[in-house]
């Protein structure tokens, strides 16, 4: 697709196909789906989608960070294709076929660390972290779990028990898995400490002054989850030194240290695990979103000496799908040869957006590795009040103008385009960004 087919936008959106869809979608789907925008789908390339009416987009968000190879790639595609053809199903709790086992072993000797790893693999992430809950008791004994502030894990009932992102994802759907204990993120622009390892020393006093005194004993904590760098919640990059923190303590306590990758993870920050920036291995670790290139399928990794339970513990229907399984190792192909280049254009993207932090007095804070930024807008540097109502403004403009973004947290944008994109769609899509927020200015 050539630099000059994209993004090309004619008003008003969406145009006739696209609202004989939308309206549609509002008269037969569930009223619990968001909708951010009026985008409407049609198909895409790399980086660029393109609208059932023709409009055509640069891509910031990448489907909340699942399109990792962006938009028909052609290794995927050819991958899907010939697994279609041969077989859809043949449920891999139960019987064996070739994918199963060859995705197994490449996430197993991928994962972070030096340990000898084994792998389930389940349809999605909200999946893959009601296993690991499940592990985690099996394996320890124990009943109690901690998750921080923000987090985000999934919406069954496991998953949001441990969830702490927005009210709304629990309202009204109590009670709730019991023994879940929340504390602070290590969040360096919002700590009262004065120093990155400050606020890495404010959070573990949360848990070893404030929770272990006051609420549960540590050894009856079967795990902690967390992800390493945080996404619904904001973005969120914590210092050096906080996940080796949080793996002495667990270590400290026989507590399983459990990563939340399905945002970050997949090659997003630049290493194929977030984790790996810290030298950290986790004794488990999730993943989903950009494991498939949009095809529905998430894994749990974990050490072999942890993934203890038997035969028939724990299972999955269509986990593991044989398309699904195609399309990840195909997507993981992808994945390990653009790490480079993730890098390189995360530092650009990186570099654009402090760039407009100095021109724009709203952007308060910018952070991230690779192709994984967050851009917090505040009312006041100095209060750091966030600037949440700029957000929807700032996302609609940029949808006129052709680029597709998303907002987290109460006032951040994420930027987690596809792993593919190039040194245009950075550039111009950056420009648009700038653009939009310089209007709220």
């Amino acid at each position: 697709m050539s630099a000059r087919g994209y993004p090309r936008v004619s008003l008003p959106l969406p145009g006739p196909k696209g609202q004989a869809i939308l309206a549609q979608d509002a008269r037969f789907t569930s009223p619990s789906y968001i909708k951010e925008y009026p985008l409407v789908i049609g198909g895409g390339q790399g980086a660029m989608v393109e609208d059932v009416d023709g409009n055509r987009f640069i891509d910031f968000m990448a489907g909340i960070a699942v399109s990792s190879t962006g938009y028909n790639h052609p290794a995927v595609v050819a991958a899907v294709r010939e697994q279609a053809g041969r077989f859809l199903h043949i449920c891999g709790t139960d019987f064996y076929y070739q994918g199963f086992a060859a995705l197994a072993e490449r996430l197993a000797r991928l994962g972070p660390g030096t340990s000898e790893k084994r792998v389930l693999l389940t349809n999605s992430g909200t999946e893959a972290i009601e296993g690991a809950i499940k592990l985690a008791r099996y394996h320890t004994r124990r009943p109690a779990l901690i998750a921080f502030h923000g987090a985000f894990h999934g919406r069954s009932y496991g998953a949001m028990s441990l969830t702490s992102s927005k009210v709304k994802q629990h309202q009204h759907f109590g009670p709730f898995l019991p023994d879940v204990h929340h504390v602070p993120y290590c969040n360096p622009y919002r700590s009262a400490a004065a120093d990155p390892a400050g606020a890495v020393a404010e959070t573990m006093r949360a848990i070893e002054a404030d929770l272990f005194q006051r609420h549960v004993a540590p050894d009856d904590v079967a795990a902690i989850f967390v992800e390493p760098i945080l996404g619904e919640g904001g973005y969120v990059l914590p210092p050096d030194g906080f996940l080796q923190a949080l793996r002495a303590l667990c270590d400290r306590y026989g507590i399983l240290l459990v990563a939340d990758e399905v945002q970050c993870g997949v090659g997003r920050t630049g290493k194929m695990w977030a984790c790996e920036w810290a030298g950290v291995e986790p004794d488990v670790l999730v993943t989903a979103k950009g494991l498939g290139s949009g095809l529905p399928i998430g894994a749990l990794v974990a050490r072999a000496s942890v993934m203890t339970w038997k035969a028939g513990s724990h299972g999955s229907t269509f986990g593991g799908n044989p398309v699904a399984c195609a399309a990840a190792l195909a997507t993981l192909d992808v994945v390990e040869a653009a790490l480079p280049r993730v890098r390189a254009l995360g530092e650009r993207m990186l570099a654009r957006a402090r760039a407009m932090q100095e021109r724009c007095r709203i952007v308060g804070d910018v952070r991230g590795r690779g192709l994984m930024i967050g851009v917090e807008l505040v009312k006041d540097r100095a209060s750091k009040e966030p600037f949440d109502e700029a957000i929807g403004r700032i996302t609609h403009r940029a949808f006129e103008r052709g680029l597709l973004l998303l907002g987290c947290g109460r006032s951040t944008f994420r930027l987690s385009p596809p792993l593919v994109l190039d040194e245009y769609d950075v550039d111009t899509g950056m420009d648009i960004l700038e653009q939009c927020v310089r209007e709220e200015c």
